[in-house]
């Protein structure tokens, strides 16, 4: 007998909605005799292709004009407006998303980026589209781009996100708390503050997949501070910023450790006394896994402010405004191990095994006559989680 099939589909624009499309694959991998699960980027990487191009464009006003991004971002939020941006967008993608189809022959598809998620949605609301769509939001707020009717399961971060989602008309029964999903790498060891911490005080400086966030600035204006011992730098894929940091190693006080996209960030976190970070929520999400403290710095204005919030009054954070706030902060922290492990202990209160949950969200659709079922421990209920 034939496996149904389960699609998750992201989109490339910033790396925190493909790890959570892999972390939801991940876990649907390890139970090979539920279902066949594949994912994929639903975004072209075809230079001359529309997508391409959109996404293309959406990232460089990411990088180079936040504020740019910030008046589409509230502008787009009002119901009508949001209705007209995300119809445009959904039409745009509709022929795309209708070869996927086709290709894959997918029995349940799994969002974690509102392009595809609106794009099949209109395809439900055209009746060319008859299975259970899924949209996992990889943020502690919700855009408009997100609010659907025709989406049979949302997946979200926290329970106010779900209060959210239920004033804007989203029945209670379709939206579940599954916490962001992360992958097992930064699920096993939990940070502590222990001897090497204190004989190397190092700070870990990420800007995301995109190395965005203001990073030559912020490692700039803590080299000043006496009390750190050593600086590690993730670029993520800007290869030009990891040129520039590499060339000037020699100008800094402290020493530096450049590294561009890399799948050793567990450890590097483990090794580090501080992480700071813009607030991608997949980021915070990984670091609270691996308990971690974190200065937030440098948010994309919209969601990422969002996250900063969220972060910061779970108590496993602190959100500083620009760079002065930035140096004392981490002046305070580095000379307060009693805050770091304060802060570490915080980040209890923000674990869920996402990928789990919303695997098994998953598999019920396929099998709706068990119910919500949780594979790993063979435990079946017809409640929501």
């Amino acid at each position: 007998m034939t496996k149904k099939k389960v699609l998750i589909m992201s989109a490339s624009i910033g790396t925190g909605h493909t790890q959570a499309a892999r972390a939801v694959e991940e876990y649907l991998r390890s139970l090979p005799e539920e279902c066949d699960v594949e994912h994929v980027d639903f975004l072209s990487n075809d230079i001359l292709s529309i997508d391409n191009i959109v996404k293309e464009t959406y990232i460089k006003i990411l990088d180079l004009f936040p504020m740019l991004y910030d008046l589409m971002y509230y502008s787009s939020q009002g119901y009508k407006k949001g209705m007209v941006v995300k119809t445009l967008i959904a039409w745009g993608l509709k022929r795309r998303m209708l070869r996927f189809l086709a290709d894959k022959k997918p029995d349940v598809l799994i969002f974690t980026h509102p392009f595809p998620a609106g794009t099949a949605a209109l395809l439900k609301r055209q009746h060319r589209l008859n299975i259970p769509i899924m949209g996992v939001i990889t943020d502690f707020a919700v855009h408009q781009l997100w609010l659907y009717p025709q989406m049979d399961m949302y997946c979200v971060a926290a329970s106010q996100i779900k209060d959210l989602l239920v004033q804007q008309g989203i029945s209670s029964d379709r939206v579940i708390v599954s916490g962001i999903p992360v992958r097992t790498a930064f699920q096993g060891q939990r940070w502590h503050f222990d001897e090497a911490h204190r004989k190397d005080k190092n700070i870990l400086i990420m800007g995301g997949g995109l190395g965005m966030g203001s990073i030559k600035e912020t490692l700039t204006t803590m080299d000043r501070l006496d009390c750190v011992d050593s600086f590690t730098v993730v670029t993520g894929y800007n290869a030009d910023l990891y040129d520039q940091l590499c060339q000037m190693r020699e100008e800094f006080r402290h020493p530096v450790n450049v590294y561009g996209y890399t799948n050793h960030i567990p450890n590097l976190m483990l090794q580090s006394s501080l992480l700071v970070t813009k607030p991608g929520a997949l980021t915070c999400t990984e670091a609270a896994s691996v308990q971690v403290p974190m200065l937030l710095f440098s948010p994309i204005p919209g969601q990422e402010e969002e996250n900063a919030k969220y972060m910061q009054q779970k108590g496993c954070a602190r959100w500083v405004k620009d760079l002065p706030d930035l140096a004392a902060a981490v002046a305070e922290l580095m000379t307060h191990p009693q805050a770091l492990q304060d802060m570490s202990q915080a980040s209890l209160a923000c674990h869920r095994d996402g990928a789990r949950i919303i695997g098994n969200r998953a598999i019920s659709f396929l099998h709706p006559q068990q119910g919500v079922v949780d594979v790993q421990n063979q435990q079946y209920s017809n409640a929501s989680i």
